[in-house]
C-alpha cells in the first residue's frame, strides 16, 4: 500500500525521496519532499473501515516511534535537526469490489 500512497502524494506535488526506512528507533513508511520539507509518512491499510479507520489506528506510541526514527534519519542523512519537516498520515480503504479511498492528513502529529 505504500506505492498506492507514493502515488497519491507524487500526483498531489510531493517528490519521492525514500521508502521504508529502519532504524533501532522504528521504521518509516515513506518518506517525501514537499517544497523545502522533508515530509515523514505514516501509511495505514484496512480493507473495513467499520471496526477501526485506518488513521485512528495510529497510536500515540506508533507517533513517538516515527519521531524518533525520524530524529534518527536526520541525523544520519543530514547531521542534524535544524531541517523543516512534518508528519503526514495516509489512510488507504479498500474494500474487495471498490477502488481504494485515501485520506491524507498533513501535520497529522508533531
Amino acid at each position: 500500500m505504500e506505492q498506492l500512497a507514493r502515488r497519491y502524494l507524487e500526483s498531489q506535488g510531493l517528490s519521492f525521496r525514500e521508502a521504508n526506512y529502519h532504524c533501532k528507533m522504528g521504521e518509516i513508511d515513506l518518506i517525501m519532499i514537499d517544497g523545502d520539507s522533508l515530509v515523514f509518512v505514516e501509511v495505514r491499510f484496512r480493507t473495513n473501515a467499520d471496526y477501526c479507520p485506518p488513521l485512528e489506528s495510529i497510536t500515540r506510541a506508533k507517533q513517538r516511534k516515527v519521531i524518533k526514527a525520524a530524529s534518527h534519519y536526520l541525523l544520519s542523512r543530514f547531521n542534524s535537526h535544524d531541517i523543516a519537516c512534518r508528519f503526514d498520515a495516509v489512510g488507504i480503504t479498500q474494500s474487495h469490489c471498490s477502488e481504494p479511498k485515501i485520506e491524507w492528513i498533513k501535520n497529522a502529529f508533531y
